[in-house]
């Protein structure tokens, strides 16, 4: 069983990877994704991936299950206990009106409606002391009526339990003992930080999610049970960019939000390695969604707040997350008018089924790709992933209809379709770029994802980048870079000190308790691992501030480590914000440690190499394509798989594999790496 497989559930597609350890060999396998029963949408997937589940050691699962859960409110019925006088918090939540001219805005909507918060009497303070002990009787008088309440599931959230946790761990008892079917999640758990309402909004929105995606869990774990009672090692895709047990991930399915996605910008550091690049920025566009993450120092990006709906109006969650900005835009987003008759494109997808109007699956509205098949990027009777067959004519009579509303011919249509997705796409990247001081310019832009690499060139002039990679096995790279995780588990204590009032042995012997603690954690998992090192973190501010950015811990055994770490906040200020106060004191506000376990990783064969010019038997024929500014333009197609290492190409030409296409515009260069990557160079042409 040398196999190892790994799984991405998406919004249009199913992903499947799997690598022989022995041979060496990658085999993949796509279909639809099939909501109604994803359980048998992955067997499926295994299945065309060439893979039985009697030939799989190990399999790595992404998926759209939990945030798909909260951001369409599909979630079980749920409670909320907190401590007595803070019933409010969580529908209150911060005062803070981020669109202060939008007179429609309005506040998040809390998962658990206000008749369902219950308040316990118990008291725990800021340095973990007991002001009031929990009241038992009222407690289980509590748990009883949540009981006749009927819920699913029920969160408990007392105030200051990151401190100390016996109050919330009694209470669970107490729940589990009275309510023995009811999903039970405390915030300990979930989130050791502090800031009551950010706490609270996250355990409840695990308890939200958490009957469903244990019940789904389950079942995926019961389906690939052998005859003999045997089963793969089951590892779930976390958020975090590791992977955890699959107990782990019922505890805490919160943890799952954005795994698929996390799994492409693994991959990224992964490729990142083996071309020596430090800084990167991986861009996935699939059917639904675009997303983008920006990549320094070969290190994971961490999100210091995540909203789920966005900023504005979203619920907070207060768990390690990727840093990774998404925009409703893919390959599947409908293009539509708005009441003064502007064109639009997203946030609305087509989805897997009807789909996009050319996979003749009865879907009529003009979508991303049908644009692209008017344009001839795609092939009018061409054939996708999953074995559907391109019906250009649909395409080109859904693009026509908005074509007419406006007064513009199908082709000035479709070509205004992709400038607009293009321009919302360019402004994920810039989300994680620009906004946040770093020049796009700087990094090499990663694109993956079933139309990344067709939209790419597009995108990267959008933002004046030239430099391009196409990674091997685009349209699976996210399942692909699964194959890459490792075992991660995440820790954090909140303790607000002065960094000039403390030394440096007592802020190793925090950090190696830590430690411990994720060790243990790793352990109790019961995947194996090779070996397990640590990543140490701190989030830090100037004293008087609000808001804290995680900073690296130095080294600090020794004398100058407290020093380091200051000198370290100061740089990572000012990188960030454009100023920094060296003479100011700072305090640290809380302290991070991950831990990771190593596992063993694909090792990618390298392809043949070849001249600059490609052989002839990689052409595989020619077709017209419309560029702006352009007629028609007879363009080579290439077969990807027919490339070899040194190829060069220059735009405009198509490169095909089966499930992806990648399009050079006029004016890009390509060339072809000893690992089949493509490295674009982007020119100025359309």
């Amino acid at each position: 069983m040398a196999h190892r497989v790994a799984i991405d559930i998406g919004g249009t597609f199913t992903d499947v990877v799997s690598y022989d350890h022995e041979s060496r060999e990658i085999t993949f396998g796509k279909t639809l994704s099939t909501p109604d029963d994803l359980v048998q949408g992955i067997l499926s997937g295994v299945s065309l991936s060439g893979t039985g589940i009697d030939q799989t050691g190990m399999l790595i699962h992404g998926s759209t299950v939990v945030i798909n859960a909260l951001i369409e409110r599909h979630g079980a019925r749920t409670a909320l206990v907190t401590t007595e006088g803070f019933r409010d918090v969580y529908e209150i939540g911060r005062i803070n009106r981020p669109d202060a001219f939008n007179l429609s805005f309005r506040k998040h909507r809390p998962l658990v409606p206000r008749e369902l918060v219950w308040e316990v009497p118990e008291r725990i303070t800021a340095r973990g002391a007991v002001r009031a002990p929990l009241d038992e009787s009222a407690a289980r008088a509590v748990a009883r009526e949540v009981r006749e309440s009927g819920v699913e599931a029920v969160a408990v959230a007392f105030l200051h339990s990151y401190r100390e946790p016996a109050h919330e761990q009694r209470m669970a008892e107490i729940l589990r003992e009275e309510c023995p079917d009811v999903y039970v999640s405390i915030s300990h758990d979930i989130s050791r930080e502090y800031r009551e309402f950010e706490r609270t909004s996250t355990v409840a929105a695990n308890a939200f999610v958490g009957p469903r995606a244990s019940h789904y869990l389950s079942r995926l774990d019961e389906a690939l049970r052998r005859p003999d009672g045997s089963a793969p090692v089951l590892t779930i895709m976390q958020s975090n960019g590791g992977l955890c047990d699959v107990g782990t991930a019922r505890r805490q399915p919160i943890q799952m939000m954005e795994s698929g996605p996390a799994g492409g910008v693994v991959g990224t550091i992964d490729v990142c390695r083996t071309l020596g690049y430090d800084k990167a920025i991986a861009f996935d566009m699939g059917g639904t969604t675009a997303k983008a993450s920006v990549i320094r120092n070969l290190t994971f990006p961490q999100a210091s707040d995540y909203f789920v709906g966005g900023y504005g109006e979203g619920l907070p969650i207060r768990v390690p997350v990727l840093d990774i900005v998404e925009v409703g835009t893919g390959g599947g987003s409908v293009a539509w008018l708005d009441e003064a008759g502007g064109i639009h494109v997203g946030p609305r997808s087509a989805g897997a089924a009807p789909g996009p109007a050319c996979y003749g699956r009865g879907g009529i509205q003009p979508t991303v790709t049908d644009a692209s098949v008017v344009l001839g990027y795609l092939p009018a009777q061409g054939q996708l992933a999953g074995g559907l067959q391109l019906d250009g004519a649909a395409a080109h009579e859904a693009v026509a209809a908005v074509a007419t509303t406006l007064g513009l011919d199908t082709i000035e249509a479709a070509t205004g379709i992709l400038a607009i997705a293009a321009a919302s796409m360019a402004n994920a990247v810039r989300a994680v770029t620009t906004e946040r001081g770093l020049d796009p310019r700087d990094f090499a832009l990663f694109a993956y994802g079933g139309n990344g690499p067709l939209h790419i060139s597009l995108i990267a002039r959008e933002l004046c980048t030239s430099r391009v990679v196409i990674p091997p096995y685009p349209a699976l790279f996210s399942a692909l870079g699964m194959l890459t995780a490792d075992l991660r588990h995440d820790v954090v204590s909140t303790d607000i000190r002065r960094l000039d009032r403390l030394d440096e042995g007592h802020l190793e012997s925090e950090a190696r308790q830590l430690e411990r603690t994720c060790h243990t954690a790793l352990l109790d998992g019961g995947v194996e691992f090779r070996e397990v090192s640590f990543v140490r973190a701190a989030d830090m501010r100037y004293a008087g501030q609000e808001h804290a950015v995680t900073v690296t811990l130095p080294p600090l055994t020794g004398e100058g480590g407290i020093a380091a770490l200051k000198a370290r906040f100061d740089d990572e200020h000012r990188e960030r914000f454009g100023h920094s106060a060296p003479d100011e004191p700072a305090e640290i506000v809380s302290l991070r440690v991950s831990a990771v376990g190593a596992l063993p990783r694909p090792e990618l064969a390298k392809i043949a190499t070849g001249s600059a010019e490609p052989e002839e038997s990689a052409r595989i024929g020619e077709r017209d394509l419309v560029f702006p500014g352009h007629g028609p333009v007879r363009t080579p197609v290439f077969r990807r798989s027919g490339l070899l290492a040194g190829n060069q190409l220059t735009g405009p030409a198509v490169i095909e594999e089966s499930t992806a296409t990648t399009l050079l515009r006029p004016g890009d260069l390509a060339e072809v790496d000893g690992y089949g990557n493509l490295l674009l160079t982007i020119g100025g042409g359309q």
